[in-house]
């Protein structure tokens, strides 16, 4: 007679382990896959130094790649990475780094680079090599996509938007009022100018537009805020004393630990936009931050500013405040924004 299985009850205890096997299963995974993507790119560095130096020594042209390309991929119809197009991407990636344009790296520097475009994708090399001008932004890009596990998409995207020449560029006071490291990593989140060009808005847009569309595209504009932002909500109340005031954005950053003031202004920075944003920040700080979280910093994004007056008014400010530009190119003119008629003009039609 057969035995009966015993059902097993799956208890806290189970969920937790299993919980854990799985964790340990996905790490060995992404470990597993690391080591062979490093393994590719210490080939592909070999084969592009080595195509460089024949190159260069034996005088050889671009047909023999062809040939090369041809005898690779006979032996090794398995493997892909051996066409034409690619091994000249791989001779460009080797060459790039190396470069008397780029200046010649010392052997110390050279071991860290090479650690450092070997930890991401080729298909991420091949997008920083060709879209950067020289070797500290091409780091810089490569340095981000390992710390924030950027896909092809969001890196390209934020190549394009010229991230490189832009964070870390907002005037702040975060080295007066944020301890170390807190300071240094606040001011590298902050960018200068914020690019809003995925927003669609007519040409003269008041600040509950620009804010009512940010939120509308919240993907995009958490993209464009940069890693580690999470959307808390907007116009947040607060009661201080017998008034009650609203802030137009809300925000928590993961990495840094705290909550994040985001005011936004469609004029030019005036000194006392300062000393609103301040306020908000100690409110917070006094009613919604807990123990647990660092000190609220505020965001002030304006259409424009002049960089003294900026410096000025942050000169006996309390709280920690970055003032930042936007960009916005792409406007509606008045008679573009839509293509409907408002109620009003039907009912002005119909009357007539």
């Amino acid at each position: 007679m057969a035995s009966r299985e015993v059902s097993f009850i799956v208890d806290d205890e189970y969920k937790a382990w299993i919980e854990n096997i799985k964790n340990r299963i996905k790490y060995s995974q992404i470990k597993a896959s690391v080591k062979v993507n490093h393994e590719m790119l210490d080939l592909y560095w070999d084969i592009g130094r080595d195509i460089a130096a024949k190159q260069k020594n034996a005088k050889w042209g671009e047909a023999f790649l062809a040939t090369m390309s041809k005898d690779l991929r006979k032996t090794f119809p398995n493997m892909s990475g051996f066409s034409v197009q690619n091994l000249k991407s791989i001779r460009y990636w080797y060459k790039f780094y190396n470069s008397d344009e780029n200046g010649l790296q010392p052997v110390s520097q050279m071991e860290l680079i090479e650690k450092i475009i070997k930890s991401i994708p080729w298909g991420h090399n091949q997008r920083i090599m060709y879209k950067c001008k020289n070797i500290a932004e091409a780091l810089f890009y490569a340095q981000k996509t390992m710390d924030n596990g950027w896909s092809r998409t969001v890196l390209e995207h934020q190549i394009d938007s010229g991230l490189y020449n832009r964070q870390g560029k907002a005037i702040t006071n975060f080295q007066l009022k944020l301890p170390e490291p807190q300071s240094d990593l606040a001011e590298q989140t902050l960018k200068n100018p914020y690019n809003f060009d995925f927003l669609a808005l007519r040409e003269k847009y008041d600040e509950k537009e620009l804010e009512d569309a940010l939120i509308n595209q919240i993907t995009q504009f958490l993209l464009e805020l940069g890693t580690g932002f999470s959307y808390v909500g907007r116009q947040i109340h607060l009661h201080v004393g017998e008034s009650d005031f609203y802030m137009d954005l809300l925000f928590y950053h993961v990495r840094l630990h705290c909550y994040v003031v985001v005011e936004l202004k469609t004029e030019k920075f005036k000194p006392e936009f300062a000393g609103k944003l301040n306020f908000y920040v100690t409110a917070v700080n006094k009613q919604i931050k807990t123990e647990q979280d660092n000190p609220t910093i505020g965001i002030l994004i304006c259409k424009d500013k002049d960089d003294v007056v900026a410096e000025y008014a942050l000169d006996d400010i309390s709280q920690p405040i970055g003032i930042a530009e936007y960009e916005l190119t792409k406007v509606l003119r008045e008679e573009f924004k839509s293509s409907l008629p408002t109620v009003e003009e039907i009912e002005n039609e119909l009357s007539e």
